[in-house]
């Protein structure tokens, strides 16, 4: 079976509740972010197979609000496979149920690591760039994967100074 972006993509659909916002009546973050998660892990699975867990996601920036009754689209793919992570992207649109108008609320990347029965990271296989739109995504994942390698490792040295530096007092 051929492993391109199109045979990943997600479309999920859900509609705000009350239940799902807060007091002025908008959507929570951390519900949009919540679905955004469960999209991009099923288009990593469909992916690779096998299971997934989040390993990040990047920074998410509402551009506008969602209100309550507004329907969510949100929709994901892989945009990059590397040897045991890949990137997906997910859109998230909003659409007034009566007018039909839709609107970009915001983008986030995500990347998932794929593991075994037995919580064993596991390779990937390749993704399949069919697409000069999958070309273009897939570059763009590759840079904004040396970024997080990249903050990883200020971190990581940030903490070892800091343990080393308690362990000194």
């Amino acid at each position: 079976m051929t492993k391109t972006p199109s045979a990943s993509r997600v479309v999920m659909t859900q509609t705000v509740l009350p239940g799902d916002a807060n007091p002025v009546g908008t959507a929570f973050g951390g519900k949009i972010a919540q679905w955004i998660d469960v999209a991009a892990a099923i288009a990593c699975q469909r992916h690779c197979r096998s299971r997934v867990v989040t390993a990040s996601m990047d920074d998410l920036h509402f551009l506008l609000p969602i209100h309550v009754g507004m329907i969510v689209e949100a929709r994901a793919q892989v945009n990059a496979a590397f040897r045991t992570s890949m990137e997906a992207g997910v859109r998230i649109e909003s659409e007034d149920p009566l007018t039909g108008e839709r609107r970009h609320v915001c983008t986030a990347y995500l990347t998932f690591v794929a593991k075994d029965e037995q919580g064993k990271t596991v390779a990937i296989p390749p993704l399949v760039l069919e697409t000069d739109e999958d070309r273009r995504r897939s570059r763009d994942a590759q840079e904004r994967r040396a970024l997080r390698l990249a903050r990883a490792r200020v971190r990581r040295e940030r903490l070892l100074a800091e343990q080393s530096q308690g362990s000194r007092d």
